[in-house]
């Protein structure tokens, strides 16, 4: 949580923490991805059979080290849109068996070659959880039910049987199933209502829960902040014993996902936008305080969280999902995608995962091709972030001047200050203590009193910054112009938070 005092243009810019003053745990999730049958996400990214640089498993390895450099904890599939007409038994069994089927979201032919389990082969390679989302277009909830029963089922029973048929004996224990994706839309094969989707997903929580009590189930909401949500929430979020076996600890509906991307040619537009996320976040949060309230949830039943599992900065124009989304990120983009992560972490007690859309080539920070990948602007935040940015947030007081001028959307104006900084912090497991701060003026660099550094004997603060020699900079294979600088600095006097960067303060405090 970050708390602003606004100044005035010429006074000292100032950021006051204390270590000690932690406000909740970073979930680890926060730190997610997501890959969907969707241009060269899946085919030519993650799978790249017969490549040099793939395993006997047809996996490219580059990705996957990349994927461990930044530690993803979990990895939605197949959708996306993509899963409004996927059928998970088209993409089981012998690969010269499955059958090629017209793909309706992004107009492709689906060939099936990669499917359940080559998906959770994968996810154990790079040391991440699956998240699945089930089909709420064209499919039914017994397709549902044999999904959960063939990925998880232990039993002697037919489709868990039918895993074991195809090479593996032990479940895969799937945790994270989300009930349908961007149902709401109008680009959706079977879009729906608000009614008529909380009817179903209701009684579908109800089947899936009876038969995998484990699991925990993702509600599809929209941005946080539109009636969808609101309506969505009250029906979905209430107490249903019967529904549990008289459980009063749990939930038929674990968290609720909402989706948002940024991105403008302005760059204060684009670097401000996504401050719009958290005042979703903020809303849906207390959505879900209105209809525990109202629907009488006992506090023994744990408080249900955000899944923000489509996020990022993503031109649709200049980048269009049916030419396969890959866009070609500059520092401006870097700097917005670190505005992004200060939301999730100023916004941790909220927040039960988040999911950068998407991990590879699409709308991503890694970009493949038959040689090698590039790591874009985008990439070196989320890097820095899932390295240092765990472990709990902790209270900041910023005092800053403000930007003023428009932002997209254009509601951030009267909702939200925007200042100069932007500013998270964090301290982790073995008390190191992070210091997260976007300096977000394209002119600027803004000298900083930074109250609060205590620096433990023997040690200094490392610095690492994220810059670039202008905001349209951006990154190929044969020169990367944005990246990470590192240094040091003793904590004493000004610091000066240079002009569009992102500047991470890392220090161990005296005890």
């Amino acid at each position: 949580m970050t708390t602003l005092t606004k100044i005035p243009a010429g006074e000292q810019a100032r950021i006051s923490l204390n270590p000690r003053n932690v406000i909740s745990r970073i979930n680890d999730n926060t730190y997610g991805g997501f890959t969907e049958h969707m241009g060269r996400c899946i085919y030519g990214g993650i799978y790249d059979p017969g490549n040099p640089l793939s395993d006997d498993d047809g996996f490219r390895t580059d990705v996957i080290e990349a994927m461990k450099e930044i530690r993803v904890p979990v990895i939605r599939y197949p959708g996306g849109n993509f899963v409004a007409t996927y059928h998970w038994m088209d993409g089981i069994g012998p690969r010269d068996q499955r059958p090629r089927r017209p793909e309706l979201a992004w107009l492709g032919v689906e060939t099936n070659e990669f499917g359940t389990d080559e998906f959770m082969k994968w996810c154990e390679k790079i040391g991440a959880e699956p998240y699945l989302c089930f089909n709420f277009g064209t499919g039914t909830l017994d397709e549902a039910l044999g999904w959960v029963e063939y990925c998880n089922g232990t039993k002697d029973t037919y489709y868990a049987n039918l895993r074991r048929k195809n090479g593996r004996q032990e479940p895969y224990n799937v945790k994270y199933w989300a009930l349908g994706n961007e149902v709401y839309g109008a680009w959706q094969v079977a879009q729906m209502t608000k009614e008529d989707y909380a009817k179903k997903a209701y009684q579908w929580a109800k089947a899936l829960k009876l038969l995998d009590p484990s699991i925990q189930l993702i509600l599809c909401g929209e941005s946080g902040f539109s009636s969808w949500d609101s309506y969505v929430i009250k029906e979905c979020i209430r107490f249903d014993p019967h529904g549990l076996a008289d459980n009063t600890t749990s939930s038929l509906i674990d968290m609720h996902s909402i989706h948002l991307y940024t991105a403008s040619s302005d760059h204060l537009q684009n670097v401000t936008a996504p401050l719009a996320a958290e005042r979703a976040i903020e809303i849906t949060a207390g959505l879900i305080d209105l209809a525990r309230a109202e629907n009488k949830v006992p506090p023994t039943v744990p408080k249900q969280k955000i899944c923000f599992d489509e996020w990022n900065v993503w031109d649709m124009f200049r980048a269009p999902g049916e030419q396969g989304a890959e866009e070609q990120y500059t520092l401006s983009d870097a700097l917005a995608v670190s505005v992004w992560l200060n939301v999730f972490v100023r916004q941790s007690k909220h927040i039960g995962m988040a999911n950068i859309a998407q991990s590879v080539n699409v709308i991503s920070p890694l970009m493949t091709d038959k040689t090698g990948i590039t790591k874009k602007p985008t990439w070196w935040p989320l890097l820095l972030f899932s390295k240092y940015m765990r472990g709990s947030t902790i209270a900041v007081h910023l005092h800053s001047g403000v930007y003023e001028g428009p932002t997209r959307p254009e509601w951030v104006r009267g909702a939200l200050e925007t200042p100069w900084l932007d500013v998270s912090a964090a301290v982790d497991d073995e008390g190191f203590v992070t210091l997260a701060v976007v300096n977000i003026s394209a002119t600027e660099d803004i000298s900083t009193h930074v109250d609060g550094i205590s620096i433990a004997n023997g040690h200094q603060v490392q610095v690492y910054t994220i810059s670039g020699d202008d905001l349209g900079v951006t990154n190929t294979r044969e020169k990367q112009d944005v990246s990470i600088r590192e240094g040091i600095w003793d904590g004493h006097g000004l610091y000066f938070f240079p002009k569009h960067s992102l500047t991470m303060l890392r220090w161990r405090p005296l005890p």
